[in-house]
C-alpha cells in the first residue's frame, strides 16, 4: 500500500513510531515541503533536453536524499523508502498514478476526484487503492501532462483533450465544470501497438474475417470503423491502417495524436485550440481541408463528430480512395444516420438525398464494434454499402458475430465472427487491383473460430 493510500485512511505511523489510529498531517507537510524544495533546487534542469533520464533521475534522487537529511521530522524505513517513491514520481512521472500507467494490464485509468482512482483490466473497472493527497495534488499532475503537449486548462477553459508521451489519450475536466474535484481520465495505450495476430488472438475478429479486411484495405475500400465509447475503434483503425502498403504517403488527422502508423510515410496532423483570447484554433475540418492540398494517397481521420464528415465524404468521392475513419454509432444503420447529421453540422442545407446518395457513392464498408458483457472487444458487423433503392441507402452484411453460440461457465461469449454468404458487390472493384477473394473466404462451412483468450485489449 502507497504512502498516499496510508495517509488517507489514517494507518500511517506517527513520527515517534507509533500507529495512532489518524492521519498524520505532519507527513502531508513533509512530503509537500521536499517537493517544494526540489522544485526550487533543480528548477530549469529538471527540464533540460540535453539530460538523459537517467541522469535526470539520478540528480533528482540525490538532492531529494539530502532534502530528506536535513528535515528533523523522524521516519520509519519503510514511510522514508515510500516517501522517496511518491516524491520521486511527483517530479519525474505523474505521482501516484505513475504505477498504474506502468502496469500493462490496465488499459484506462479514471481519477473521479483526488480519492476515488478506477482502473479498467480486462474490460472490466475496478476501484484501486491509490489516491492523491488532495485536489491541489491531482491538479498539479493534470497541469503537468497538459503542459507536456502546449495545451492548457484554467478556469477560464476547464475541458482538456491531450496525450501522453507514448500517445494515450488524456481527458481533463477542472472546477467550475467538475464538481467533487478535478476530473482525469487516461486511455492507455501499449508501447508495442497491437497487431492483426493479436485481434484474432483475442476473439475480436476470425482468421477469414481479417483476411478480407486486409484486401479491403490494399484495395483502397473507403472504410468506417463505428462503434461504442471503449470498444476498441482506435485500436481497430490502426490496425487496419497497417495494411496500407508502405510506398503510399498517408496522412493522418486527430484531435490528439494517437493512431501509431508503422509505414515511413506518414505526417501527422494535430488540431489546436483556441488561446486565451479565443483566437487560433484548428479543427478537424481545417486539417481535413488541408490535406488535399498535401498530395494523399490515404487520408485517416482519427475521428469524425461534426462538419468534417461532409470534407471527409467529399475527398472520398474526389479520387482519395482508401481513406479511413472512426464514428461513434450502435450499429451500422446507425452509422449512417449518424454521418447523415454529421453533415448536416458542417451548415449547408443540403436535402437528404443528395447527402445519402454522397454517402452511397463515397462508403464501401463499415466495420461496427461494441464490447460485450464479458469485457470482451468484438467486431460484430462487417457489412458493405451496397447502394440506393430509391431514397434507402442498402447495406448487406458480409460478416456477422454469431451470439447464438452462447457463453461458457466463466460468462465468456463462445461465438465468433463468421461470414454470410454474401458475396459484396466491391469484389469486382478489388478484382480490378489485383486482388481475387476466393468462394471460400465467404463459405460460412470453412470458417474456424478464433481461440478464445484474456488478454490485453
Amino acid at each position: 500500500m502507497s504512502l498516499y493510500k496510508r495517509l488517507n485512511d489514517g494507518s500511517a505511523e506517527t513520527a515517534n513510531g507509533m500507529g495512532s489510529g489518524r492521519r498524520d498531517p505532519g507527513l502531508d507537510e513533509l512530503r509537500h515541503r521536499v517537493h517544494t524544495s526540489l522544485i526550487e533546487e533543480l528548477g530549469p534542469i529538471l527540464y533540460d533536453k540535453r539530460l538523459s533520464e537517467d541522469e535526470l533521475r539520478k540528480k533528482v534522487h540525490e538532492s531529494l536524499h539530502t532534502a530528506i537529511a536535513m528535515e528533523r521530522t523522524p521516519l520509519s524505513a519503510a514511510d522514508k523508502a515510500q516517501l522517496i517513491q511518491d516524491v520521486s514520481d511527483d517530479i519525474l512521472g505523474y505521482g501516484p498514478i505513475d504505477k498504474l500507467l506502468r502496469d500493462d494490464d490496465v488499459s484506462e485509468i479514471m481519477c473521479n476526484g483526488p480519492k476515488q482512482i478506477y482502473v479498467e483490466r480486462g474490460g472490466k473497472l475496478t476501484l484501486d487503492e491509490v489516491t492523491f493527497i488532495d485536489d491541489m495534488h491531482l491538479r498539479r499532475i493534470i497541469d503537468k501532462i497538459v503542459a507536456q503537449v502546449g495545451r492548457r486548462i484554467d478556469e477560464s477553459s476547464p475541458l482538456c483533450d491531450a496525450r501522453l508521451p507514448d500517445g494515450s489519450r488524456v481527458n481533463a475536466v477542472i472546477s467550475p465544470l467538475a464538481v467533487g474535484g478535478p476530473f482525469l481520465t487516461i486511455r492507455k495505450f501499449a508501447a508495442d501497438p497491437l497487431r492483426i495476430d493479436d485481434l484474432i488472438r483475442f476473439g475480436t475478429l476470425s482468421v477469414h474475417s481479417a483476411r478480407f479486411l486486409q484486401a479491403c484495405i490494399v484495395g483502397a475500400l473507403n472504410v468506417i470503423v463505428a462503434g461504442g465509447t471503449g470498444t476498441g475503434k482506435t485500436t481497430t483503425l490502426n490496425v487496419l491502417s497497417s495494411f496500407i502498403p508502405s510506398d503510399e504517403r498517408i496522412i493522418t488527422v486527430e484531435d490528439a495524436k494517437e493512431l501509431q502508423l508503422i509505414q515511413d510515410h506518414v505526417l501527422s496532423l494535430e488540431t489546436r485550440p483556441p488561446n486565451v483570447e479565443g483566437k487560433g484554433e484548428v479543427s478537424i475540418r481545417d486539417l481535413v481541408k488541408n490535406t488535399l492540398r498535401m498530395r494523399p494517397d490515404r487520408i485517416v481521420v482519427g475521428e469524425c463528430r461534426s462538419g468534417e464528415a461532409l470534407d471527409m465524404l467529399q475527398a472520398m468521392n474526389t479520387g482519395h480512395d482508401g481513406s479511413l475513419t472512426t464514428l461513434h454509432a450502435n450499429n451500422p444503420r446507425d452509422t449512417l444516420s449518424r454521418l447523415e447529421t454529421l453533415v448536416l453540422m458542417a451548415g449547408y442545407d443540403l436535402p437528404v438525398r443528395a447527402i445519402r446518395e454522397q454517402i452511397a457513392s463515397a462508403v464501401d464498408m463499415i466495420v461496427q464494434l461494441q464490447r460485450l458483457r464479458d469485457g470482451s472487444r468484438r467486431i460484430t458487423h462487417i457489412t458493405e454499402v451496397a447502394g440506393m433503392e430509391g431514397d434507402v441507402i442498402t447495406l448487406q452484411d458480409v460478416f456477422l458475430f454469431d451470439f447464438s453460440a452462447g457463453v461458457d461457465e466463466a460468462g465468456r461469449f463462445k461465438g465468433s465472427l463468421k461470414p454470410t454468404g454474401v458475396r459484396p458487390k466491391f469484389t469486382q472493384k478489388l478484382a480490378d487491383h489485383g486482388i481475387r477473394l476466393g468462394p471460400e473466404m465467404f463459405s460460412a462451412q470453412t470458417e474456424q473460430p478464433a481461440p478464445q483468450q484474456r488478454g490485453r485489449r
